[in-house]
C-alpha cells in the first residue's frame, strides 16, 4: 500500500491542506457573518455564491489550466483562494462577501480538477481504487479536523481567518517541488443534459435534489446550531458528527444497492434522511442534546445519495459516456447547490429556525415519492449489467473537465447493449472507463 500511494504523496498532502482550509472557512464565515449581523437570506446568498463560482470554475478552469499549465494554474489559483480568505475578514458587508465566495468556489474547482487529473493519469486500473480510497478517507478526516480548528480562537477574531488562509497557501508547497511530470492537457467534453435525464431520471434528478440539501447544509447548518444556543466548540462538533455519518453509511448502502434495485435504496435513503431532518427541528424544541445523535443519521443517509443516484445514472451510460455524465452530474449538484440555500434561507428567516431541515426533509421526502413512481414505470436493471458501486464512486468524485458548449464529438460508438459495461474508471486520456 505504502508503495503504491507513495507517488501521490505530495498530491494528497496539497489536497489535504487545501480541504482544512476549505472546511474551516465553511464552518467559520456563516458564523461571522452571524456575528457581523448578516440576515439569515444574505447567509443563504453566501453559500449559494460559493457554488455558483464553483461550477463557473468547472466551465471555465480547464482553459485555464490549458493556458499556463497544472503548477502555475495550481499556485495562481492558491494565492487567489489564501488572499481571498484574509479579505473577507477587512470588508464586513455581504455584497463584498459575494462576489469573493464565489472567486473561492471558482479557484477550488479549478485546484480540485488538477489534483485529480493528475492522480487520475498517475495511477493505473489496478492502483486506482485504493489511491481514490485513501482520498476518500483524507478528504473526510480532514474536513472535520478543519471544522473542529474553529474551537482554537474566537470567531470575532482575525486569527481563524489568518489560519484559513495559511492552510491554503501550504497547499502550494508539495505541488510547486514535486518532481512528478504534470499529467496531459485536459480534454474539454460536450454535455446533454436531456440525454443524461432520459437515460435516467431518478439519477438526474436525484443528484439535482442531493445539490439543494448537500448545498442548504453547508452554507446554514453553522447558523442552525447557533440559533440553538450551541457553543462555538459544540457547533464543531454538531458539523463534525454530521460528517462522520456520512463516512459511516457510505458503503453499507452501496453495497445494498449493489445487490437489489438502487431506487429502493436511494428511496429508503431519502425516507431515513427525511425523517433525520424533521427529528432534528422536534429534538431542538423537546430535547436539545439528541440533535447530535439527529445530526449523525441525516449526515449518515443523506451524504451517500450522491453516489448511490450517479450509481443508478451509470448503469444506463454508454461504454464512452462516463465523462460527459460525471462532469455532467457535477453541473446539476452544482444548479440545486445554488438554488437550494436561497429557498432554505428564506424559510429560515419567515419562518422560524426550523425551516433548514423542513426544507431538506421536503425535497428529500419529494425524492422518495419520485423515485418510487419510477419503480413503477421502469424495470430495474439485472444486477449482473450494473457499474459496481465502488467503481461508480471513484467517478463521482472527479471534478471533471467541463465545457457544455464544447463541439468535440464524443468518441466511440453509439450503445447497443446496456450490459456492455466497463470495469474500470477513465483516465483523462481514454475516456472509455
Amino acid at each position: 500500500m505504502i508503495k503504491t500511494i507513495a507517488p501521490f504523496f505530495a498530491l494528497l498532502l496539497s489536497m489535504a491542506f487545501l480541504l482544512m482550509g476549505n472546511g474551516l472557512q465553511g464552518t467559520l464565515l456563516p458564523l461571522r457573518a452571524q456575528l457581523a449581523t448578516f440576515s439569515t437570506m444574505e447567509i443563504g446568498i453566501l453559500g449559494s455564491s460559493y457554488f455558483l463560482g464553483f461550477a463557473l470554475g468547472c466551465l471555465r478552469g480547464a482553459a485555464v489550466i490549458q493556458r499556463v499549465g497544472h503548477i502555475r494554474a495550481f499556485t495562481a489559483m492558491v494565492s487567489v483562494a489564501s488572499t481571498i480568505a484574509l479579505a473577507h475578514v477587512l470588508i464586513l458587508d455581504p455584497g463584498v462577501w459575494w462576489p469573493l465566495r464565489a472567486v473561492t468556489g471558482f479557484c477550488f474547482a479549478c485546484l480540485f480538477m488538477i489534483i485529480e487529473s493528475w492522480l487520475n493519469e498517475r495511477a493505473t486500473n489496478q492502483t486506482r481504487g485504493l489511491v481514490f480510497s485513501v482520498y476518500t478517507i483524507i478528504n473526510l478526516t480532514v474536513i472535520t479536523i478543519g471544522q473542529m480548528m474553529i474551537t482554537l480562537a474566537p470567531v470575532s477574531g482575525f486569527t481563524l481567518f489568518a489560519l484559513a488562509s495559511i492552510l491554503v497557501s501550504l497547499a502550494a508547497v508539495p505541488v510547486a517541488l514535486t518532481r512528478s511530470p504534470p499529467p496531459a492537457p485536459v480534454q474539454s467534453v460536450r454535455i446533454r443534459f436531456k440525454h443524461l435525464y432520459r437515460l435516467s431520471p431518478v439519477g438526474f434528478v436525484g443528484i439535482f435534489v442531493v445539490g439543494m440539501t448537500n448545498g442548504s447544509f453547508w452554507s446554514l447548518a453553522p447558523v442552525f446550531a447557533e440559533n440553538l444556543g450551541l457553543a462555538t466548540s459544540q457547533i464543531a462538533i454538531f458539523m463534525s458528527v454530521t460528517v462522520l455519518g456520512g463516512a459511516v453509511g457510505q458503503w453499507p448502502l452501496g453495497r445494498a444497492s449493489d445487490r437489489m434495485d438502487r431506487r429502493r435504496v436511494i428511496i429508503i435513503a431519502c425516507t431515513l434522511a427525511a425523517i433525520a431532518g424533521v427529528s432534528m427541528d422536534l429534538t431542538n424544541h423537546y430535547w436539545p442534546p439528541a440533535v447530535f445523535l439527529c445530526a449523525f443519521f441525516f449526515g449518515m443517509f443523506t451524504f451517500c445519495l450522491y453516489a448511490l443516484c450517479a450509481a443508478h445514472l451509470n448503469d444506463f451510460v454508454e461504454k464512452d459516456g462516463f465523462v460527459e455524465a460525471a462532469s455532467g452530474l457535477l453541473l446539476v449538484f452544482a444548479g440545486g447547490a445554488i438554488l437550494g440555500p436561497l429557498i432554505a434561507s428564506g424559510l429560515m428567516r419567515y419562518w422560524s429556525n426550523d425551516g433548514l431541515f423542513a426544507f431538506t426533509a421536503a425535497a428529500q421526502a419529494s425524492m422518495a415519492v419520485f423515485a418510487f413512481i419510477r419503480t413503477r414505470k421502469r424495470t430495474a436493471v439485472a444486477q449482473e449489467d450494473r457499474t459496481k458501486f465502488a467503481d461508480a464512486i471513484r467517478v463521482v468524485q472527479t471534478v471533471s473537465t467541463v465545457d457544455p458548449t464544447a463541439e468535440q464529438k464524443l468518441s466511440g460508438t453509439p450503445r447497443t447493449s446496456d450490459k456492455e459495461k466497463p470495469a474500470e474508471m477513465p483516465s483523462p486520456e481514454e475516456p472509455s472507463k
